[in-house]
């Protein structure tokens, strides 16, 4: 696992939107944080948000410590555990590929539409 500080909310929402969420852990608001965790690609990351502490993002190796780290924040907050189904994250992270291939092309068309100066 690697580890940044990140000292602004605008990095983390940066790469929440790109992301793929998994689960979101938490909140803000309770002062404990929020643990997002999500997929870029072949990156696992957690995106910590905390307006007490320092934020951070974090990056595992593996699928395995993904999960762990997952569970060990849940058990931390004491939320129930909502099991992720290998297959539903294939499912989601195909629909969010069809996604961004479509974004990708609305912004080529933009461009093709510029006017020259």
């Amino acid at each position: 696992m690697e580890q940044i500080e990140v000292s602004s909310f605008a990095t983390l929402d940066a790469l929440k939107k790109r992301a793929k969420i998994v689960e979101k852990i938490g909140s803000i608001e309770s002062g404990l944080g929020l643990s997002v965790f999500c997929k870029i690609e072949d990156d696992l990351l957690e995106l910590y948000y905390n307006d007490v502490d320092s934020s951070y993002i974090r990056r595992y190796k593996n699928e395995k410590e993904f999960r762990e780290a997952i569970k060990k924040r849940r058990e931390e907050l004491g939320e129930e555990e909502e099991i992720i189904e290998e297959e539903e994250l294939e499912e989601e992270e195909e629909e969010f590929e069809e996604e961004e291939e479509g974004e990708e092309e609305e912004f080529e068309e933009d461009f093709d539409e510029e006017e020259e100066y």
